[in-house]
């Protein structure tokens, strides 16, 4: 509708999803708590959008064994565990994910995925007994 935009499109997962709004704060919501519609659907909230929060800045996939890079306008960077990120309901307004200035808005979320080489494959692989392949 008018005045409004998409902020963030995920395919459907059993992640739990990160969502994050401008003033830092953010929080975790089970997949399960998002319903699923048909084509011509116009979306959920996915955090209550207030003075306090500001509005939403994106969305994504984050499982416990992942981590999340914070992102600022004023170039501030924040790496975090995604399991320190509380669990809430899609109607909620979340917690700080992020301490940022006066001046200062949160920009961007992306989700960070460990990638392993073959070395590291095989270390682990060794270390726990099984056939890397």
């Amino acid at each position: 509708k008018s005045g409004q935009r998409v902020i963030s499109m995920l395919i459907a997962s059993d992640s739990p999803v990160l969502t994050a709004t401008e003033n830092g704060y953010g929080k975790r919501t089970l997949a399960d708590d998002y319903p699923v519609y048909g084509r011509g659907g116009q979306g959920v909230i996915g955090i209550q959008v207030s003075e306090r929060n500001g509005n939403v800045i994106g969305a994504v996939h984050a499982d416990d064994s992942d981590e999340v890079m914070l992102i600022s306008g004023g170039g501030t960077l924040v790496r975090t565990r995604v399991n320190e990120i509380s669990i809430m309901g899609r109607n909620t307004q979340g917690v700080r994910l992020i301490a940022l200035s006066k001046d200062e808005n949160l920009v961007g979320i992306e989700r960070i995925v460990e990638v392993k080489d073959e070395n590291e494959e095989d270390a682990d692989a060794s270390a726990t007994g099984r056939d890397p392949e």
